[in-house]
């Protein structure tokens, strides 16, 4: 019986930008970073939200950062659990 020996490499992708290796996940990373800013910078009017019992009326901006840092904080906390698995 044969077996393949050959080991896979497990390093991540990387593309070379101005002389310096960046893993793909970083741009992508930067990229989507950059735009989530964009998208928030040029959303100013302001909305009405209902919390359960008051009305508040906030600038939409306040409204997407608070969402976005929630995202982020849910996502940590998923991935920091998988890692303990």
């Amino acid at each position: 019986m044969s077996q393949n020996t050959a080991k896979k490499s497990h390093e991540p992708s990387t593309l070379t930008v101005k002389g310096r290796d960046m893993r793909v996940r970083t741009i992508g990373f930067v990229v989507l970073a950059a735009l989530a800013i964009w998208f928030i910078a040029v959303n100013t009017g302001s909305v009405t939200l209902r919390l359960w019992v008051p009305t508040v009326t906030l600038p939409l901006w306040i409204v997407l950062t608070v969402t976005l840092l929630v995202g982020i904080v849910l996502g940590l906390l998923i991935a920091r659990r998988r890692a303990q698995r």
